[in-house]
């Protein structure tokens, strides 16, 4: 079995109908400008039978809610809950979560809509227990967490090193290093721990690799998860990460002014001060490294964290808030990612050689990747693309409505509520927009340069890191990782 329990090393987890999917984290992407479209209609996606008012729209109650997640057990399969809900409720419909009222739009021309009116500042969810954090113990917001024209400060400094190619092929040389020390750890937990023939707990070990790379990148340091025994520390950073997801799931649920009296948000800030305190102590050890060189005249070198503190273009508290967020956003793409990718190729032969096959032409014997040899490798991309078609870490994006005034009077004849957000789910959207094949992942449909209609899809059917200037900071590190993961294993 490829993947088995993460809980054993603190990790949130997520599943997919009939199968088990690895964690998921936070989206988005910055894809290349594309040509505005017109609005479409929508009355295209609803039918003639457009709910007039909010009133009109149905949904379950926050107590229907509640019995699905619980009862019903899908607080680990939210996805499928989102397929059900939409074969009941039809592709928009609203839910409650507690005090916050959500508009679910499970239509790729709904979405279009929505993605394409958020304007310069969009806005996703809140996230009020992470800023509730922050403001507690006077931590700067991130990228995550930060609004307005704050964070389109913040992501001005921090975009141009991890979305510019240039940049991100330099860390090629750093991810290298990583999946070298990876394959290794694989052979000898193979030959040690699985009798030769497997390696136990796989997905728990790509996690490991993908915390081990994004900390090589926005620290510049190897944190030691590569090693026989990971050192403690490490680990305990490890099961904070997983700790406060897992946390911040239930906590969301309860009325803020609930918080301080609930027992868990205790444990979520201890897990917050324990996040902190190690990208504290990173950050000031990279600050001594930096001063020792300025004070005997060499020259400093350097990359992510370098750049931001030598640039003195944030404060020392804004650079801890960013890269600690930056670490939780790139973990769980990666690790997911590979997770199920290796399940395909696994259960696809064919799919596996023709890969294969591909790697061997541009990397024969053991050579690893460089970003040119990437750029060969169409149907690897291809690969990775369908798997986060098939299993987008974050199942859904939620936005706020405070920007989307426009849409919201087209879609209902009222104003808006403060109180009100929509959130995009992905999977409901895949028999429509993704026909069923023989097979269920099918790569070569992002290969096609038309022809064949079955294999023609909305450009919002699947958009795994988001859409526009919100989308996600880390994808091409992550990208990175990924592909060049892939040629080794």
């Amino acid at each position: 079995m490829l993947r088995r329990s993460l809980l054993n090393v603190g990790l949130r987890t997520k599943q997919h109908a009939g199968t088990q999917s690895a964690a998921a984290g936070q989206s988005a992407q910055f894809p290349r400008r594309q040509q505005r479209s017109r609005p479409v209609s929508s009355n295209t996606a609803m039918g003639d039978h457009k709910p007039k008012s909010m009133e009109e729209l149905g949904g379950p109650s926050f107590m229907t809610t509640l019995y699905w997640l619980f009862v019903k057990g899908y607080f680990q399969t939210t996805q499928q809950m989102q397929i059900e809900h939409s074969k009941i409720y039809g592709p928009l419909w609203k839910s409650k979560y507690g005090p916050l009222v959500v508009v679910n739009v499970a239509s790729a021309e709904l979405i279009e809509q929505v993605l394409r009116q958020e304007g310069r500042h969009p806005v996703r969810t809140d996230m009020p227990h992470w800023r509730g954090y922050r403001e507690l113990r006077n931590q700067a917001h991130g990228p995550l967490t930060e609004m307005g024209a704050k964070w389109m400060r913040i992501r001005s400094i921090l975009n141009p090193r991890m979305l510019k190619p240039k940049h991100v092929s330099s860390y090629a040389n750093t991810i290298n290093e990583v999946v070298t020390d990876f394959i290794e750890r694989v052979a000898w937990l193979r030959e040690n721990t699985g009798q030769g023939v497997m390696v136990n707990d796989l997905t728990g070990e790509l996690y490991k690799f993908a915390f081990e790379g994004i900390c090589s990148v926005l620290f510049e340091t190897r944190m030691g998860c590569m090693e026989a025994v990971v050192p403690e520390e490490t680990q305990k950073f490890i099961v904070s990460v997983g700790e406060m997801f897992t946390l911040s799931q239930i906590i969301v649920l309860f009325p803020k002014s609930s918080w301080p009296y609930l027992p868990f948000w205790k444990k979520f800030v201890a897990t917050w001060d324990h996040l902190f305190k190690v990208a504290e102590d990173l950050v000031k050890k990279k600050m001594e490294e930096i001063q020792k060189s300025a004070q005997l005249d060499q020259s400093i070198e350097g990359a992510y964290l370098t750049h931001l503190l030598l640039s003195e273009k944030m404060t020392l508290t804004e650079i801890l808030g960013s890269i600690t967020e930056l670490l939780l956003a790139g973990v769980d793409t990666t690790s997911n990612t590979i997770s199920w990718s290796l399940y395909h190729l696994a259960t696809e032969s064919k799919i596996q050689e023709q890969l294969y096959q591909e790697v061997i032409s541009i990397c024969p014997g053991d050579k690893l990747p460089d970003s040119s040899d990437i750029t060969q490798m169409p149907f690897l991309k291809a690969i990775i693309r369908e798997t986060l078609r098939l299993y987008p870490v974050v199942p859904e994006t939620l936005a706020s409505l405070s920007k989307m005034r426009l849409w919201w009077e087209i879609i209902f004849s009222q104003k808006r509520r403060s109180s009100t957000s929509v959130t995009m789910p992905f999977c409901p959207m895949m028999k429509k927009f993704f026909p069923e094949t023989q097979r269920p992942s099918l790569p070569q449909r992002w290969l096609s340069r038309g022809g064949d209609d079955k294999l023609k899809q909305h450009p919002f059917g699947s958009v795994p890191f988001g859409f526009g200037v919100r989308a996600c900071l880390g994808r091409r590190v992550a990208e990175l990782e990924c592909t060049s993961s892939f040629p080794g294993l």
